[in-house]
């Protein structure tokens, strides 16, 4: 890695709960792909698959900031740990339900309970925080991580869709589960690099924050999580329609591989996006990141073939790591520091809900129409996150109060507009 990379491990303990956020967060690519995967083998049902892969969105979207805002009261160690082993006993239940051919319902349930997974990802970024706030090696420490994302993107499909197709079914969600046990035991257990929590009876900034609420009460947040709403609706289409659109060419199993040359493409703009150093307002290069992002659909609509439609998905990869980087340096302007894990956790639970969304959609699409066809729901979505970007725009034009001068994103404070 270049040595910007190599300098943020130099901090003790940063190597260890960097690789258990690693293995915490492969079930972030696996379990979905890997349910879609799973339902459409054993029933040749992608309305059914979209639909539980939607439930396990928007159940970690409705547990995910619970269990954050905990997490920033009570410790990573006290919180992690139980719904950790709530989530696994749930996916457990899934496998069998899935295996035995149980009513449709149980599935559902399960898939409720598989949502209760924490934010692995903001935990780890969380650290990372405790570590650099207020330096240029945070900005860099946040592309790491959104490179580390892309990884899991990369080879969690993979491993997902290749155990199921080629060993039995329920492989891929199984491998999940196993990485999800192991990276948030291992991460917890690390107790010197845990940041402190900010119990209510906090005076000061820990107690205005907890006791005034949520994180949403920050409009520049509002704005952040609704626009990744909308950007969530296309990973997740693009997703199952992929495997759809690769199974309709006989070439199943190829979906592995075309879906992990989209994440490639982003770990690859993360990295060279990590390495520069930016001047002026960030939300202007967000707000470009999401029209990026959006123009970068319309090519799939126009697919004929695989070969096509993994170059077209490698250059609209590219859009997002960046995207994502300047995301978490705006959260950091928009949300006071005893919410940050809650306020990063927000974030991810609009890609969440966009996920369900973008899954369930595509799926009733695909059974409709066909696969093609199914390209229109991400190149509508990437639409409305430009547009609700544009709206809310002049919102992340005034961070929360004291905490205008960002240092993480480009090394040197920046004047901004207070009113």
């Amino acid at each position: 890695m270049p040595s910007p990379y190599t300098a943020l491990f130099a901090a003790p303990g940063s190597k260890s709960f960097s690789a258990a956020g690693f293995l915490g967060r492969m079930p972030l690519s696996m379990m979905g792909i890997g349910v879609v995967t799973m339902v459409s083998q054993l029933t040749g049902r992608y309305g059914l698959a979209g639909a539980l892969a939607a439930t396990i969105a928007l159940a970690a979207a409705v547990a995910g900031p619970q269990v954050s805002r905990l997490v920033d009261q009570y410790g990573q160690r006290r919180i992690l740990r139980p719904t950790t082993l709530f989530s696994l006993t749930a996916a457990a239940l899934l496998l069998f339900a899935a295996h035995y051919g149980w009513p449709d319902w149980v599935l559902f349930v399960a898939c409720v309970g598989i949502g209760c997974v924490p934010s692995v990802g903001a935990m780890v970024r969380a650290r990372w925080a405790e570590l650099y706030r207020g330096t240029p090696q945070l900005h860099t420490a946040y592309s790491f991580e959104s490179v580390v994302d892309e990884l899991c993107f990369i080879f969690g499909p993979i491993v997902s869709i290749g155990l199921s197709t080629a060993w039995f079914p329920e492989a891929g969600p199984l491998l999940a589960a196993c990485f999800l046990a192991v990276g948030v035991f291992w991460l917890t257990a690390q107790r010197a690099t845990e940041p402190a929590p900010h119990p209510r009876e906090r005076t000061g900034e820990g107690r205005a924050s907890v006791l005034g609420g949520t994180a949403l009460r920050s409009a520049g947040l509002r704005v952040l999580v609704a626009t990744f709403a909308a950007t969530g609706a296309i990973f997740g289409g693009v997703d199952v329609v992929t495997v759809a659109f690769a199974e309709e060419r006989g070439h199943k199993a190829a979906a592995s591989v075309v879906l992990a040359v989209y994440a490639l493409g982003s770990c690859t703009a993360g990295v060279v996006f990590g390495l520069m150093r930016f001047a002026g307002a960030p939300e202007r290069r967000w707000l470009l990141g999401v029209c990026a992002m959006a123009v970068s659909m319309i090519p799939l609509l126009l697919v004929g073939n695989l070969p096509f439609l993994t170059v077209a998905l490698f250059f609209a990869g590219m859009s997002i790591a960046p995207t994502m980087i300047t995301t978490m340096s705006l959260i950091e302007e928009h949300v006071p520091r005893a919410q940050l894990t809650e306020g990063m956790t927000w974030v991810s639970t609009g890609l969440a809900v966009g996920v369900a969304l973008g899954s369930a959609a595509s799926g009733w699409v695909i059974d409709a129409a066909g696969a093609r066809a199914g390209y229109g729901v991400p190149a509508v979505a990437g639409a409305v996150a430009v547009v609700v970007g544009f709206l809310g725009y002049r919102r992340l034009e005034r961070p929360a109060p004291g905490r205008g001068g960002s240092v993480g994103q480009h090394g040197e404070h920046e004047e901004r507009n207070m009113a």
